[in-house]
């Protein structure tokens, strides 16, 4: 084989992208020592992304202080591309439900203020594209903390002016009447926003954010109804200030309703995460000479074929009709995998292990270097012939 391209996703808990795809290296070398190898860190809307595209463009961290879901000043950090005009952030990174202990979480209280202030500094140093994944978010409260933060106003039946001692939160959905965008940051009407969106999920309703993923952010039943009914008045409030309808919209639930916000006033567009990632990096371009393509994950299963990293991967190599060959810790349905079009799939680990065993690092990466190299073996031979 002349080239092979890596593109594998973090084994969660285990190895970074980065790591699995050295790994992965190692084995094809071993093979095939005349290929080209190529390893391309991926990641599929959530974890890692942010990472893989500062990486893949040259760009660099902006470390800085910002505040946490509950107000509190944290350390964190966004990336900027290296050519200074894209900015990538990870909505987890400061708006994450892991930021807040698990005895004080409660989506009523809880807010993007944070997003928006990364958001704005990226603007101040001259971002004007924007690439935001929303995943793992601990809020609830539709994007407006993070629009408060970018100068947007929101103010109640009596005029008053909401937020003004504090952060907006969930439990003030209801309370928004007006919104008022003559303050905001004036570099907002020229920028272009792409969120890596990968839930389905309304902004409101029975499949809408408070009723889906409200529980697990801390919201008891009687929380769910009142945020659900907070989201209902909010959509009817934004539609007559925006003109968009974002009730009924595919992902404007995602991030406890920040899809919708986004969507609503910075007219962003949802995509799934691979798909964007992929976009982003011309991983199509990448392939394009390449005689196979080797993607993974830490477990494969039927959910894999639902946007996750090896399913884009298949998309874009299946265009080209490039052969993809599926690596993962632990395999199920293997035959609906090979079905969807993986020319194979195979489990890493050997023998019968402990899962605390199978995620040491160095077990793992032996592992993906010897499934890796026995597979390159056997794709080569066949290619060569006797």
């Amino acid at each position: 084989m002349k080239k092979v391209v890596i593109a594998i996703d973090s084994f969660k808990g285990c190895l970074s992208s980065f790591e699995a795809g050295a790994a992965v290296a190692a084995g094809v070398r071993a093979a095939c020592p005349n290929s080209e190898v190529v390893v391309q860190p991926v990641a599929d809307g959530g974890e890692g992304m942010q990472d893989v595209l500062i990486a893949a463009t040259g760009g660099r961290r902006i470390a800085l202080q910002a505040h946490a879901p509950l107000m509190e000043l944290h350390d964190t950090y966004y990336g900027i591309s290296g050519d200074g005009r894209t900015a990538f952030v990870e909505m987890a990174s400061i708006s994450g439900l892991p930021l807040v202990p698990e005895h004080r979480r409660n989506p009523m209280l809880t807010t993007t203020f944070g997003t928006g202030e990364l958001i704005c500094d990226a603007l101040e140093r001259g971002c004007r594209d924007f690439v935001i994944g929303i995943g793992g978010s601990a809020t609830n409260d539709a994007g407006l903390g993070m629009l408060q933060a970018l100068g947007f106003r929101f103010t109640d039946r009596e005029g008053r002016t909401l937020g003004e001692d504090t952060a907006l939160c969930g439990g003030m959905l209801a309370q928004v009447c007006g919104i008022d965008s003559s303050a905001v940051h004036p570099a907002l009407s020229e920028s272009r926003f792409r969120v890596a969106c990968d839930v389905r999920n309304p902004f409101c309703g029975p499949d809408g954010a408070a009723f889906v993923f409200g529980p697990q952010k801390g919201a008891d039943e009687a929380m769910v109804a009142e945020l659900d009914a907070g989201m209902q008045h909010l959509a009817k409030v934004i539609q007559e200030h925006t003109g968009r309808d974002i009730v009924s919209v595919a992902g404007a639930g995602a991030a406890g309703g920040m899809g919708g916000g986004l969507l609503a006033f910075f007219d962003a567009e949802l995509e799934p995460g691979i798909a964007l990632l992929l976009d982003v990096l011309h991983f199509s371009d990448l392939i394009a000479d390449a005689d196979l393509v080797l993607t993974g994950e830490g477990k494969a299963d039927r959910q894999t074929l639902m946007g996750k990293v090896p399913s884009g991967i298949l998309a874009a190599a299946a265009a080209r009709q490039i052969p993809v060959v599926l690596l993962a810790g632990s395999v199920e349905d293997a035959e609906m995998l090979t079905a969807a079009g993986f020319l194979g799939v195979f489990p890493i680990t050997l023998a019968p292990v402990s899962l605390q065993e199978a995620m040491e690092p160095a077990y793992a990466q032996n592992n993906l270097r010897r499934t890796a190299m026995q597979v390159c073996r056997l794709l080569d031979y066949n290619r060569v012939g006797r």
